[in-house]
């Protein structure tokens, strides 16, 4: 379990970043800070690893606060996805995504046989360990940074928008993979995106802030659907303008949920829709 308490960021040209921040994320389950850009929701999350050190307040995992852990050491054990996967251009695949669990003292035979099964379990076939990242495409580069997240077994998962630099079908597939993994794996997940969609697809948390990390809302997406706590919820997922309505429309094959832009959101199979 991770815990912000009364958490605060200011940054040296006064900005705030985060202010007076709480919350709980649960263990095992995917959290979804979302929010648009300058809500503070890639400093939350850099705070866990420590990469950024919060002004003010704490952050404890599992009741230990970070700020106790040496920063190097807390990230070694922490998993980290950013976007454009940040892979080493001049590192092999498998060099990738060996490289923490080497510095943390995981033998290299070892390690490279782990890193094969983790290739396994991102998908991507193990013919790729030889290969550069420039030679791989942007949804295999991230499959790659996946899978050197989870070298080092960790408990935390960090996701920092890692989808929002392919194209929407592969964006789509690299969604799916990440419940799978989830269900697979059962890490703690704390995930950063500005796309309410993926937020509700990926959640079983969602935390919705405002400009300096304020919470607009926190609940499961169903409790927000159901349950928008203000304007601007109901404006950030759309329920305002109608975006989330549906309606079904009956055709030869079938009836067919559409969307209030007119566009097919899915199909009834036997009563249910899929």
């Amino acid at each position: 379990m991770i815990e912000f308490r009364a958490v605060t960021k200011r940054f040296g040209d006064g900005t705030v970043a985060v202010d007076n921040f709480d919350i709980v994320i649960p263990s095992r389950k995917i959290t979804v800070f979302v929010g648009s850009s300058g809500s503070g929701k890639t400093t939350l999350l850099r705070m866990i690893n420590r990469m950024v050190d919060p002004t003010g307040g704490d952050i404890e995992i599992d009741g230990e606060s970070i700020m106790q852990k040496e920063p190097v050491s807390l990230r070694r054990s922490i998993g980290y996805v950013m976007q454009n996967s940040g892979l080493l251009p001049h590192f092999k695949v498998i060099d990738n995504v060996t490289t923490v669990p080497m510095l943390n003292g995981v033998a290299k035979k070892q390690a490279r046989a782990q890193a094969l099964e983790l290739l396994d379990t991102v998908g991507l076939s193990r013919s790729l360990a030889d290969r550069y990242p420039s030679q791989l495409s942007g949804g295999q580069q991230q499959r790659v940074g996946v899978a050197r997240g989870l070298a080092a077994n960790p408990n935390i998962l960090l996701m920092d928008e890692p989808f929002g630099a392919v194209d929407p079908i592969v964006r789509a597939e690299l969604q799916q993979e990440t419940i799978r993994l989830q269900h697979e794996l059962d890490k703690t997940i704390v995930f950063v995106t500005h796309d309410i969609d993926e937020a509700f697809l990926l959640g079983d948390q969602v935390v919705i802030l405002e400009k300096g990390a304020k919470i607009a809302q926190v609940g499961s997406p169903n409790e927000i659907m159901a349950n928008p706590a203000s304007e601007f919820v109901a404006s950030f997922i759309g329920t305002d303008r109608g975006k989330r309505a549906l309606s079904l429309k009956k055709t030869e094959s079938g009836t067919i949920v559409i969307d209030s832009e007119g566009r097919g959101a899915g199909v009834l199979v036997g009563g249910s829709e899929q």
